[in-house]
Formats: C-alpha cells, structure tokens, sequence
C-alpha cells in the first residue's frame, strides 16, 4: 500500500489533529463583552490569550518582587492555554456585579461552579488526545495556587484594560449596537475597569492598571 494511504494513518495523530481543530475555534470566538458594548468587530478570544502571553513576556518581570521564583517560561505555557476550554464552551462575559475581591468568584456561586464544570469537561475533550502538559497547565492556572497562575491572571486582567484603552482610544463601540442593559449602570467602557480592580492581587499589577485607568480616563473624557 502506497505512503499516504489511509492504512498508514495513526490514530492517535488523526485524535489530536481532532483536538487541534476543535481547538482552532477560539480565533472564531468572540469577547462576548465587547459584543454587549457593540464594540466593532470585537477581538477573538484567542486574540485575547495572545495578548496575555505578550504581558506575561513583557512585563513578567516586574511582578518578581511580589510574585518570587515565578517561572515566566512556565507561566507562558498558562498563558496560551488559559481560555482554550471556551473554544467549546463559549465566551462568559463577568459582569461587575458578579464580581467580588476573591478572584474569579461571582455573586452566584452555583453558576460558577457550573462554569467551571462545564470547562472542565472541555478540556476533557479538547486536550485528552494531546500531551500531559497542556491539561496539566490549564488545570495549574485554575487553581491558581502558583506563582505562575498568578502572574497570568494579572496579566488577564490588564489585557483587559488595555484592549478597553484600545476601543475607547479608536471610538471602536456604539451603545445603539451592543445591549441596552450593558450600560445600565456604567458608561463607556468602565465596567471592564470595575470587573478587574478588586481581583488584582499585587502591587505591580494595581500600579499598571492605574497607568492604563488614567490614560483611558483620558481619552473618554477627551
């Protein structure tokens, strides 16, 4: 039988090729929070993951005073593999309401632990045919008990903030496009402000999210 064939095949490459693909629908997700502001056409979550790994490289090390021996290669690795599980499960949007100061904890304990169940079910699919390493990364970013996972949920929030600065910087949403409740209780894009203050966790991270608060401060009010 000639190479190539389908007799060839391995099936445990077809499985993860599977996975992979699967996978690929993160560049197709959309920030469902950006879409409740109408923001014109809103970042991908797999966008989102890039920009989080871009911090984690980039300012990484001004985290080391609160965060010791973080590994930044490691936390790279949380990095890319953070939201992958929303490629099947779709994209949350926190509202500040929901929000308190122990990290991810919203107001409804039932609903989160079901989103976390529901995640965790996709990556038993998403990540089973593929290395130990990338289950056992987004597992160590979810229970965030690590230097690392720290790092990357800082991150997480400042990409946030950022990418809002972005928006607000381009005059990239329109209220009469996105959901009238979405700006029931705050203007503009301050809500993703108020979502990711009470959930940072050092000092670095409160410093730069007051440098991007101010410079976004700025171009609202401009």
């Amino acid at each position: 039988m000639a190479p190539g064939d389908d007799a060839d095949a391995d099936p445990a490459d077809d499985a993860a090729l599977d996975a992979l693909l699967d996978a690929y629908a993160l560049k197709d997700e959309r920030r469902t929070g950006w879409q409740l502001r109408g923001v014109d056409e809103p970042e991908s979550v797999a966008a989102h993951s890039w920009g989080v790994a871009y911090l984690v490289l980039t300012l990484g090390d001004r985290f080391r005073e609160d965060l010791p021996g973080v590994d930044r290669d490691r936390a790279l690795r949380l990095a890319v593999v953070h939201d992958v599980a929303e490629a099947e499960t779709g994209d949350v949007a926190t509202r500040a309401a929901d929000v308190t100061a122990d990290d991810d904890a919203t107001g409804d304990a039932v609903d989160r632990e079901a989103k976390v169940a529901a995640e965790r079910e996709a990556m038993r699919d998403l990540a089973g045919p593929l290395p130990e390493r990338v289950r056992d990364a987004w597992e160590a970013y979810e229970a965030r008990n690590s230097p690392e996972a720290v790092l990357v949920k800082e991150c997480d929030l400042l990409d946030t903030c950022l990418q809002a600065l972005r928006y607000e910087r381009g005059d990239r949403y329109d209220p009469e496009r996105g959901d009238p409740d979405a700006f029931r209780e705050y203007d503009d894009l301050d809500e993703f402000f108020a979502t990711s203050e009470p959930r940072l966790r050092t000092d670095a991270g409160e410093e730069l999210f007051a440098s991007i608060r101010e410079r976004y401060r700025a171009a609202r009010d401009r």
